[in-house]
């Protein structure tokens, strides 16, 4: 049978990577009008361009060419130009699952509006992929993915091994989800550049496609062959006709065609044989050497991690959820400022952007992306749930009361101390001279306070001293209302807050003058205790972490590990010659900063004297481009020290200590871990992925040669046996290790690298991470795993707030308690909240993170009827309506609520 060539002409374009974006987009820009010519020539046999699986490069293109957005328009209607299914090319493991789902939705939504989608999941070039991903395809339309890694090696310089001993001995295969979708799976077995400029020559034709042809039809399961004609911002190749009629008259029996996915997927999916290779989950490079995996990117600049899991967070878990709650109470959606602010965060989340392995320029404007996020969202949480809170019926405060709501933005009831600065009395400056207002305020003696809930009841409390400080409001109605106000912190236990719903406290004040603030700092032994957990100090700063209820314990948790690494931004490699060094032994500092019925605060320090730096042989082997596994370097031997202080909070209601790391970062080529060693004797352990708890060996496959086996999380890495499991949840933390031995969660707090590594020497001195850096983790303590235990649900609430916001005494259209979404989903992750994007029906998304089927109910009380439907990740409305749901094991569920209002 004759074999057909698909040529697909693309540029893989990362929007920033070894230049910063607007050095990238200037040669972007320079592709996209030469390929606008190309397609108006007059008798031109340019067929069709793919322009990279991402909607953003139409945006980068039209902020410079507005003039142009009519013609592409129509070369994407005529199926020339294809565009989509993403917004960005993400990396799909240090996104978050709603990042990921978003990125989707934003795509097809920006790609239908030009009038075409590309259907197929396309990631070229992505650092591995999570094994959801054929579950979200699916519900997104979509039956086929092309990938480049996670099967087979792919080395410096985007070589690809030549080994046949991969998971699939074709480039195509069946990729299976957990819970059974499973799509087309399309491997770029070599590369997406083995079409890459193609000779119109007919010698240098002849050698090419001798080559070539044989490569491909090495893997191919059918006779019909895919070669991307393109690599890495790759210019326009305008000889395609040319070449193609060339290598036509060259190879008789087989079909040249300038094709696009749309056709090459249609051909192949009518030849593919009866049965393909089933590739189940994860596609992470494992059965490889383990020296290409890039994994280690998780923990490249991490402080882009922390970042991106405050914006995400704040956006996904607190933004949404509250806007939600807000429509549900008669409000306005935003939409369009929700979605700008999604775009904006997008922007960051390209592989080799959110990854940390890019230049210094790229990384510093991804901050200032990040700050920009942040502030957008935290004025929209602030003004959105002032509105919420004006609408809430307060009337019922006594006399002189300040009413407190508290807001759970989240899909569980959840209940912890919170901690609100109130206006205790303020002054506007119409009402007196500003100058006097402070002295005024400073002078008046306030009376004590006490705190009620709804009911009446007393609610333990602690009021710090109050300060004078200047504010302002900004009034929709009129100009800006400048203020002194006395002010005090207010902490209590917010003790059960309902899931999509909140509570109100009263301050109420007293006829008896406020008394002395109790003191915090105290001394006392190194033993710090909850309701749930006792956890007992040791001198070197490692604890024991006894679980109150079943009397068992962890001993000797949390010793730090510094290690030499000569590695790059991709790849963590030990340096040679040196143990690792360690804080076990070495002797802290204790001092309790806050010792209170509510909250105790112990800070330790340790001094650890580590190598200043690699030695001198280091700088040779970048500068010679030795690849980072032929490393020979070891550590200096000039010394340096670091300081690592550490405070450990236990509130009333933590059901595991939280920690934070402070250090001023001095040295250089290094990597520093916190060790959590459990003694636990198990094969495996779970980690929080991309909607997935999932289960991974704790050794590698036997092709493994790479000393370290790192992994990616999301939120959490977790142990256990039969009995007993330890959880570390963390905050922008995703790399993590288990070293079998003694079942020890290691956990990659800092990493300190200096060149990018791929293709050439980019030095990237700021990788480094010089200076202060932080890191937070919560310990979570639990019988059998972290699912059966409902552990998770603790984990996935980690830093993430209930909402504190002060009122007035006013009457309103809701009651002062409400929960917004009754459910029951006992054993169900929540995910999100929003309103949909073509629709107002209100959309709820969980997972079943078990193997196992659930049922569950969810329902929304409120005066008009709402009629809930099983929806999908695009949020379409179905006919799918009934009062209890089954969600089978692993299965990813959206639920629409469609109301009349």
């Amino acid at each position: 049978m004759k074999k057909t060539a698909h040529i697909i002409s693309h540029s893989h374009w990362d929007r920033e990577w070894y230049l910063p974006f607007e050095q990238h987009r200037y040669y972007f820009i320079k592709l996209m009008n030469e390929l606008i010519d190309q397609f108006k020539k007059e008798g031109n046999d340019f067929q069709s361009f793919h322009l990279d699986g991402q909607t953003v490069l139409l945006e980068d293109y039209f902020a410079v060419h507005p003039e142009n957005r009519e013609i592409v328009k129509q070369l994407i209607e005529q199926k020339k130009l294809h565009i989509g299914p993403w917004y960005v090319l993400q990396d799909a493991f240090l996104t978050s699952s709603e990042a990921n789902v978003r990125n989707l939705q934003i795509g097809l939504h920006d790609s239908k509006a030009y009038g075409h989608v590309s259907k197929i999941g396309y990631f070229p070039d992505t650092f591995g992929i999570y094994g959801q991903a054929p579950q979200l395809l699916k519900q997104a339309g979509i039956d086929t993915a092309a990938f480049g890694r996670g099967v087979k090696p792919t080395g410096f310089n985007n070589t690809v091994s030549d080994s046949p001993d991969y998971e699939s001995p074709y480039s195509e295969m069946i990729w299976k989800a957990p819970d059974g979708s499973n799509v087309l799976g399309i491997l770029f077995a070599n590369w997406y550049s083995n079409g890459n400029e193609i000779p119109a020559d007919e010698a240098e034709a002849k050698k090419f496609w001798d080559v070539k042809l044989r490569d491909a039809e090495k893997y191919a399961s059918t006779h019909q062959l895919l070669f991307m004609n393109g690599s890495d911002h790759q210019p326009l190749q305008k000889t395609i006709p040319q070449a193609i009629e060339t290598a036509a008259s060259l190879y008789p029996d087989y079909t040249f065609k300038h094709s696009s996915f749309d056709e090459y997927t249609e051909a192949l999916k009518e030849a593919l044989p009866e049965k393909l290779q089933v590739i189940e989950g994860e596609l992470r490079n494992q059965r490889t050497d383990g020296w290409s995996t890039l994994v280690n990117t998780a923990s490249s600049r991490i402080y882009l991690k922390q970042w991106n899991n405050h914006c995400q967070t704040l956006l996904e878990k607190i933004a949404e959820p509250l806007a939600s709650m807000g429509f549900l109470a008669g409000g306005i959606y935003p939409r369009e400022y929700l979605r700008f602010m999604w775009k904006s965060l997008m922007k960051n989340h390209p592989h080799d952007s959110i990854c940390g392995c890019s230049v210094d320029e790229v990384h510093r404007e991804m901050e200032t992306r990040f700050e920009t996020v942040s502030q957008m969202g935290e004025v929209f949480v602030s003004e959105q749930a002032a509105e919420l809170a004006g609408k809430i019926d307060t009337s019922g405060a006594p006399e002189g009361g300040i009413p407190l709501v508290i807001m759970n933005t989240t899909g569980w009831n959840k209940e912890e101390v919170v901690t609100k600065t109130v206006d205790l009395e303020k002054v506007y400056f119409s009402q007196m001279h500003f100058e006097d207002i402070p002295i005024y305020l400073q002078d008046k003696e306030l009376p004590a306070y006490k705190l009620t809930d709804q009911a009446g009841h007393t609610i333990e409390s602690q009021l710090e001293s109050p300060v004078v400080e200047f504010g302002y409001d900004l009034p929709d109605d009129k100009f800006r209302q400048p203020f002194f106000a006395k002010r005090a912190k207010v902490s209590f236990f917010a003790e059960n807050v309902p899931a999509f719903g909140y509570k109100t406290f009263y301050l109420i004040p007293q006829e008896q003058p406020a008394g002395e603030r109790p003191e915090h700092a105290a001394e006392g032994g190194m033993e710090i205790e909850n309701e749930y957990v006792h956890l007992l100090f040791h001198e070197d700063g490692t604890y024991d972490l006894t679980n109150k209820a079943t009397g068992r314990t962890f001993h000797r948790l949390g010793i730090y590990e510094d290690t030499g690494d000569v590695g790059n931004e991709y790849m963590f490699k030990e340096a040679k010659g040196q143990e690792p060094m360690t804080t076990k032994d070495v002797p802290a500092v204790f001092r309790f900063l806050e010792k209170s019925p509510l909250r105790t605060e112990l800070e330790f320090t340790h001094t650890l004297t580590i190598p200043v730096s690699a030695d001198d042989r280091l700088a040779i082997e970048r500068n010679r481009l030795i690849w980072h596994k032929e490393r020979e370097a070891g550590r200096s031997k000039e010394m340096t020290t670091i300081t690592l202080s550490t405070v450990v909070t236990l509130e009333k209601g933590m059901k595991g200590p939280a920690f934070k790391l402070t250090m001023d970062n001095q040295a250089t080529d290094h990597r520093l871990r916190v060790l959590f060693p459990t003694g636990l004797q198990t094969e495996t352990h779970q980690a929080d992925s991309i909607f997935e708890v999932v289960t991974r060996p704790n050794t590698p496959e036997k092709e493994w040669e790479n000393p370290s086996f790192c992994h990616h999380q999301q939120r959490f890495a977790s142990i256990n046996d039969d009995e007993l499991g330890l959880t570390v949840a963390t905050d922008g933390l995703q790399e993590y290790e288990i070293l079998p031995a003694d079942g020890t969660i290691a956990l990659t707090v800092l990493r300190s690298v200096a060149e990018l590594g791929d293709w050439g020497y980019f030095p990237t001195p700021e990788a480094q991470c010089i200076g202060m850096q932080t890191a937070e983790w919560q310990v979570l303590m639990h019988e059998k795993d972290v699912i059966a235990s409902n552990a998770f649900v603790e984990a996935y609430q980690y830093k993430v707030p209930l909402q504190v916001i002060q009122t007035s005494a006013h009457e309103g259209t809701l009651p002062a308690d409400h929960q917004f979404v009754n459910r029951e989903s006992e054993g169900l992750a929540w995910s999100s909240m929003k309103v949909a994007e073509e629709c107002d029906d209100v959309m709820i998304r969980w997972f079943n993170p078990a193997p196992t089927s659930k049922s569950f109910t969810a329902s929304i009380p409120a005066q008009t009827e709402f009629t809930s439907y099983k929806s999908t990740i695009l949020e379409e409305q179905t006919n799918d309506s009934s009062e209890q749901y089954e969600v089978a094991g692993y299965e990813i569920i959206t639920l629409g609520f469609q109301h009349k209002r």
